[in-house]
């Protein structure tokens, strides 16, 4: 149950708020499959960018918080950073993901619920991408079972790619907590992410089945096997790749002006040395 958490409890409520002001309408099932006491790591679906909150809000009846493995930058922030430590997140470098793993997984040692996206980021197409194997090695070393969790609507609020809807959108939010996966120190990490991405599937079509209809104007929240206006999944891969050219191509011109400085002012400074 919860401990002290002298950060999470305010953040929690300004979150709260926040969903009341936008009318977001939350319908949570399969809550009983959060353990109240022990790790897990809890494995979610990414469809936008404030999809953690619906899946911290809905593990909150339990009396669990979620311990989020997020990007390094995020902890940088001057307002979001302190947050972020505050309640325990978890910082990951990408180019160097070992520190985060070995924190992830004596977080989870110690009995804490740790939140991951197992397709490592947000699904254009808002259907499932392939799965890294992170959690099922994660839950496997720390000897803890993975918590299946899949969200609908959340694009709906802010995604990739299309504006925030911050207002009073009334949106259906719909979470599923599913079946614990439990995973033995023999499990083979590929086998087991194989099964943990068969259950999502089987759990996000049942979504999809539950969910209220989209307006017309909003079909680009829906996947394209359903009818809706997204991109396939074939086609969100291209724009990803797009997107990775598109930054490294902002890198490089980055490092280069920051070159150009440098030569810049070692010129001027090797001339005024000289005169």
């Amino acid at each position: 149950m919860w401990g002290v958490d002298h950060v999470y409890f305010p953040v929690i409520g300004i979150a709260k708020t926040l969903f009341a002001l936008q009318g977001l309408r939350f319908t949570v099932t399969g809550a009983q499959n959060v353990p109240k006491h022990g790790g897990a790591v809890l494995a979610i679906n990414h469809t936008g960018y404030l999809d953690f909150t619906y899946a911290g809000n809905a593990v909150l009846p339990r009396g669990r918080f979620v311990r989020f493995m997020a990007k390094e930058s995020i902890f940088k922030n001057p307002v979001a950073g302190p947050l972020m430590k505050g309640m325990k997140h978890i910082p990951v470098d990408r180019a160097a993901g070992g520190a985060a793993y070995r924190r992830a997984v004596a977080a989870l040692r110690d009995g804490e619920i740790v939140g991951v996206y197992p397709e490592a980021t947000i699904s254009r197409a808002f259907e499932l991408k392939d799965f890294k194997v992170g959690a099922a090695r994660m839950a496997r070393d720390a000897g803890v079972p993975i918590i299946p969790c899949v969200i609908w609507g959340a694009q709906r609020v802010w995604t990739k790619d299309h504006p925030k809807r911050m207002g009073r959108t009334n949106t259906p939010i719909y979470v599923d907590l599913g079946t614990p996966i439990d995973v033995p120190p023999e499990a083979n990490p590929h086998e087991v992410t194989a099964q943990l991405k068969a259950t999502m599937t089987a759990m996000l079509e049942g979504l999809w089945d539950a969910y209220p209809p989209v307006p017309e104007d909003e079909q680009v929240f829906v996947p394209k096997s359903r009818g809706g206006q997204a991109p396939t999944l074939e086609e969100a891969a291209e724009l990803y790749k797009q997107e990775l050219a598109r930054k490294a191509a902002k890198r490089a011109a980055k490092a280069a002006a920051q070159d150009s400085g440098q030569d810049s002012g070692q010129d001027s400074g090797g001339a005024t040395a000289k005169g």
